[in-house]
């Protein structure tokens, strides 16, 4: 290199060497801050995660909210319209027609229909029908006021949470009197009602019966805590008489009520609203898919912010705003749709055995499975199927259920791939009908103990434990081997 180069050359560095030497600085001192990188969601795409997650009912509840909220929406009733004046009954049909709206119509049937996930009331709660029997039940003012105070002391089991004592001081009385009001209270529907503890509840009810006797009689006095752990054989040997009379007194015993309030409500009973529903076509071969937000209503641009040519710069700009949410939030609502068809679609693909006889036939399946039959990533199948439900031919459930792991022996052995196992194997489900039958065909003289249980369905191919196959049965609803031995 020549020296006019080398002088160049030299120059140049010297020029770009303290930029170099202040970056090389700068990162130094991020490293030492320490630097990490993670992705910030717009508010957009917030969004479209949330309305991926909401239910038909809540998506509608949105719907609606939007809609007053930004003027650049308004309802699409083009594809809706027809399907609602065939759900519409006639007379309201004629009403509507005599009116001469049919714009209107729609509209407001569609903001202020009721909700669809909550029914009627379930009736008058316990404490109206107690209150009302009293004031048939007491003619005497001062009795009634007692019998009032006791009703309100009363639980929603039906018990009665105070004693005579205090009952007679708050009441200004004695307690002669209280106890005489009180039989007649525990007279009241439903039987039991107005007792202090769970032997005077079934004492009443017994005697309400006429089967207040004998070894009956004996159970509900002296013998329920040795009854709670079916020791019949000790039970017997206290009263003299068989283990096999024991159990028959047993079982009358255990058809009273406990709890005889339970049986009034009072609160609102709530409708699930499925969000999916999986029909069978007309040949029976296949199955569709409908999804139920096809009721709510259908979003799209109002016409008159479609030009705004006309308006001022500030104005301008905040119509673009709303045009912009508006725009997303049909995207979105659009996105959700697809997506959950997407995953529904998949899923009924992998459980065909399962559609077409029950329970029983529920094959282990992920969500990671479920992700990659569709290219979605797992996080979005799991927001998909979240707070959804599914109507079935054979029943309405939360569309998770349909998720299971895989039970068998092979797969807890790392014997297959998860793309191999999905659709094979056994389930929780499964399993659950497996411990069904075992109990269900075993020997009432010399029932099954988990651990047996255990053994059956090990051979059978279930990767299960004691503990596990405790824990289903008592799902089920089916008692220790103890307490279901009869005599």
């Amino acid at each position: 290199m020549t020296r006019p180069l080398r002088t160049m050359a030299a120059a140049l560095a010297r020029r770009l060497l303290p930029p170099y030497r202040r970056s090389d600085m700068a990162m130094q001192q991020n490293l030492s801050m320490g630097l990490s990188q993670h992705l910030v969601m717009t508010a957009q795409m917030q969004q479209a995660v949330q309305i991926l997650q909401l239910s038909s009912t809540e998506l509608s509840a949105l719907v609606e909210r939007e809609f007053l909220e930004n003027p650049a929406l308004e309802l699409d009733y083009a594809d809706v319209g027809e399907a609602q004046q065939q759900e519409m009954p006639d007379n309201a049909r004629a009403f509507a027609d005599y009116l001469g709206d049919d714009d209107l119509s729609p509209r407001f049937s569609r903001l202020e229909e009721r909700r669809p996930d909550v029914a009627d009331e379930a009736g008058r709660s316990l404490e109206e029908e107690l209150l009302e029997q009293a004031r048939f039940a007491f003619a005497d003012e001062c009795d009634r006021a007692i019998a009032v105070f006791l009703v309100g002391s009363t639980d929603e089991n039906g018990y009665l949470t105070v004693s005579v004592e205090e009952a007679a001081r708050v009441s200004q009385t004695d307690t002669a009197h209280v106890r005489r009001v009180l039989r007649v209270y525990q007279t009241f529907e439903p039987a039991g009602v107005g007792a202090r503890d769970l032997a005077e509840c079934l004492r009443i009810q017994a005697k309400a019966q006429g089967i207040y006797e004998g070894l009956v009689a004996h159970l509900i006095d002296a013998h329920l805590a040795a009854l709670a752990d079916a020791k019949i054989r000790e039970i017997a040997a206290a009263e003299g008489c068989s283990p096999q009379e024991v159990q028959q007194a047993a079982d009358i015993v255990r058809r009273l009520d406990p709890k005889p309030g339970r049986a009034y409500g009072g609160r609102t009973a709530e409708r699930i609203v499925p969000d999916i529903v999986v029909r069978r076509t007309n040949g029976g071969a296949g199955y569709v898919v409908e999804l139920t937000d096809a009721r709510v209503p259908h979003l799209c641009i109002a016409q008159a912010y479609r030009e705004t040519d006309g308006f001022d710069e500030a104005t301008r700009s905040y119509i673009q705003k709303r045009l912009s949410a508006a725009s997303w939030l049909i995207t979105s609502i659009e996105q959700r749709r697809t997506t959950i068809r997407r995953v529904v679609e998949a899923i009924l693909r992998a459980q065909q055995d399962y559609l077409a006889h029950g329970e029983a036939a529920l094959r282990p399946m992920t969500m990671k499975q479920i992700a990659e039959a569709t290219e979605l990533h797992e996080s979005t199948v799991s927001r998909a199927v979240a707070n959804k439900y599914i109507e079935l031919p054979h029943g309405t459930m939360p569309l998770r259920r349909l998720f299971s792991a895989n039970l068998s022996a092979s797969a807890k052995e790392g014997k297959a791939t998860d793309a191999e196992n999905m659709g094979k194997g056994h389930t929780a489900a499964a399993a659950k009908a497996a411990i069904r039958q075992a109990i269900e065909t075993e020997d009432a003289h010399h029932p099954l103990s988990d651990q047996k249980i255990c053994t059956l369905l090990t051979g059978q191919g279930f990767a299960v434990s004691r503990r596990t196959v405790m824990k289903y049965r008592e799902q089920l609803g089916y008692p220790s081997s103890t307490r279901r031995r009869r005599y």
